[in-house]
């Protein structure tokens, strides 16, 4: 929770700048944001700085259930393909990266909704056309204004790439850290922390980059219910975005991956701390 809070200001602007083109179709913004910085500034000006938090609430909510339920799917599924590294090296690297995905999409129909809030939450800015009106009054209001609008598909728009999305990020995730630990790991590095630090970290950032495009995808879907027209699929997303925003989107996309790898990087760095900060204690008796 304390990770997620700190970093929730760099998640805000990056599902901002993330989503600015859907925001400026349905008339939630005015103008384009320049960049990262001018999105900060933006909505520190128009907002105050406790905006920066807005969605949070969800977030933290969501978090908790995730991760008990990534873990313990991830041991179910990681028993159901039951490779063991005696099975040869890619056969078991293989189980490792669809055990991690499969936990993450099964967890996944259980939180999806929560996602889905925060997303509409942070992407509710005050610079609006037509003034600076929220459109939602917090996380209940999202809930009840999507099911009269949407009913119950309106919460879980965008389900399908997410899925998708979560299977390359848990699989690269779970399975890359899983399967390179015993192999780089090993010697002088093997119970380092800084080594495992950095090798979580790596892993981390590879498979953000490597779903970020889903990611987008997925938020840009979800910013579609309530509203008139809505995306046929996550194929027809894709191709939308490129053909209606030009050639340079993908090189656009991976800018704004970068506010993803500070928040990653902030979220880790938090986590080391408190854990060394619990292993203090415990080293020096």
């Amino acid at each position: 929770a304390v990770a997620k809070t700190s970093a929730a200001p760099i998640e805000r602007i990056k599902l901002l700048v993330q989503n600015q083109d859907e925001m400026i179709k349905q008339g939630r913004l005015a103008t384009p944001y320049k960049g990262v910085s001018d999105a900060f500034a933006r909505t520190y000006k128009e907002e105050g700085l406790v905006s920066l938090w807005r969605g949070n609430t969800a977030n933290v909510i969501r978090y908790f259930p995730t991760q008990a339920l990534n873990f313990a799917f991830k041991d179910y599924f990681k028993s159901l393909f039951g490779f063991k590294k005696s099975d040869g090296y890619w056969k078991w690297f293989s189980g490792n990266v669809a055990s991690g995905g499969a936990a993450g999409a099964s967890s996944l129909l259980f939180v999806y909704s929560l996602d889905y809030a925060r997303t509409r939450l942070a992407n509710d800015a005050k610079s609006a056309k037509g003034g600076g009106a929220r459109q939602f009054n917090g996380l209940v209001d999202v809930y009840k204004k999507t099911l009269a609008s949407d009913g119950i598909t309106g919460l879980y728009r965008g389900f399908v790439p997410s899925v998708v999305g979560i299977i390359v990020y848990r699989g690269l995730y779970f399975g890359c850290y899983d399967s390179l630990k015993p192999v780089v790991l090993v010697g002088n590095l093997e119970g380092l922390f800084l080594a495992s630090f950095f090798l979580g970290w790596g892993v981390t950032i590879g498979a953000g980059l490597a779903s970020y495009p889903l990611d987008t995808i997925r938020r840009r879907m979800m910013m579609t219910s309530g509203a008139g027209v809505h995306y046929k699929s996550m194929f027809d997303a894709g191709s939308q975005i490129i053909a209606k925003e030009g050639t340079v989107t993908a090189a656009i996309l991976l800018l704004y991956f970068f506010p993803n790898l500070f928040k990653n990087t902030s979220t880790l760095t938090i986590k080391a701390s408190n854990l060394c900060s619990t292993l203090a204690p415990i080293q020096r008796t």
